[in-house]
């Protein structure tokens, strides 16, 4: 279809969605990534956060855990470590993880670098579980 692309978004566990794209937004690790039809090809980290899809059908929103983003000819694919669509996200959920990740210990570089994306992990998903 001329003024499209194919967007894919998998996680480990399953292809969280397959479709043709008109734009996509996503968060990269230093800030947002905005995609359209006949872009150059590129590689990017991503970061956490909100990932925007306008298709044919409609806009969609969903939340992405960090990962890679690669677009080639017209295929963009998003491999992240998990995607959930808004509804998906639970606040409760959400707050207990946020619990738990302010408890973690950080006496070495590493504990403290997976604190502190544990908590924006969970402190995004609180947000967006509004």
């Amino acid at each position: 279809m001329a003024g499209t692309f194919h967007l894919s978004v998998i996680t480990p566990e399953r292809a969280v969605l397959e479709t043709e794209a008109t734009a996509v937004v996503f968060p990269a690790w230093d800030g947002e990534v905005g995609v359209l039809p006949q872009r150059a090809p590129f590689l990017f980290e991503m970061g956490i956060g909100v990932l925007r899809v306008e298709s044919p059908e409609g806009k969609q929103t969903l939340y992405v855990d960090g990962g890679f983003a690669q677009m080639v000819g017209d295929k963009l694919t998003l491999l992240t470590e998990g995607a959930k669509r808004l509804d998906e996200l639970d606040r409760g959920k959400a707050e207990a993880a946020l619990a738990a990740a302010r408890e973690l210990p950080m006496l070495t570089e590493a504990e403290f670098e997976g604190r502190q994306k544990a908590i924006a992990r969970a402190e995004m998903q609180r947000q967006l579980a509004n």
